[in-house]
């Protein structure tokens, strides 16, 4: 007769102190965002009062459809000068970059290290499945890298 024999086997154990080196683990979820139809003075009373220097602009349905930030503004008000008055009436839409460039949540944060290199960006908007869903930045990766052990990586 011809017995089976399986040796001791070891249980992997969870590694709880395994960190998170994904763009998810590190981006800011509570984002100061704005609407297409908002107004430029809007715009510029959120960013003052919130102090940043930009953020995305999304639709009713949370899809990102562009970015606003202060040098659109400024653009505003340099059209105004002709003018001889500040002309803040303007669409957030009629100024806003379309051509946003996006990351997604599962993307290594050195790759995105690696992103902010390549375009001299200094924020990216995370997205999942066509939705906003936070915003990765240059601090948040140095945060990131602070925070690891060299026995992680």
């Amino acid at each position: 007769m011809v017995t089976s024999y399986q040796g001791a086997t070891i249980q992997k154990v969870k590694d709880t102190n395994v960190q998170s080196i994904q763009v998810s683990g590190w981006m800011s979820t509570r984002l100061i965002t704005f609407h297409p139809d908002q107004s430029i003075f809007e715009v510029i009373d959120k960013l003052l009062t919130h102090r940043i220097s930009g953020g995305p602009v999304v639709d009713d349905s949370g899809n990102l459809v562009g970015v606003i930030s202060e040098g659109d503004c400024l653009k505003e008000l340099i059209r105004g000068k002709y003018n001889n008055t500040p002309n803040l009436s303007g669409k957030v839409s009629d100024h806003m970059a379309t051509n946003v460039i996006t990351i997604g949540p599962h993307v290594n944060i050195f790759e995105a290290a690696q992103k902010f290199l390549n375009l001299r960006l200094r924020r990216l908007p995370v997205i999942e499945y066509g939705k906003l869903i936070g915003q990765i930045s240059q601090k948040d990766i140095m945060k990131a890298v602070q925070s690891m052990r060299s026995s992680t990586w």
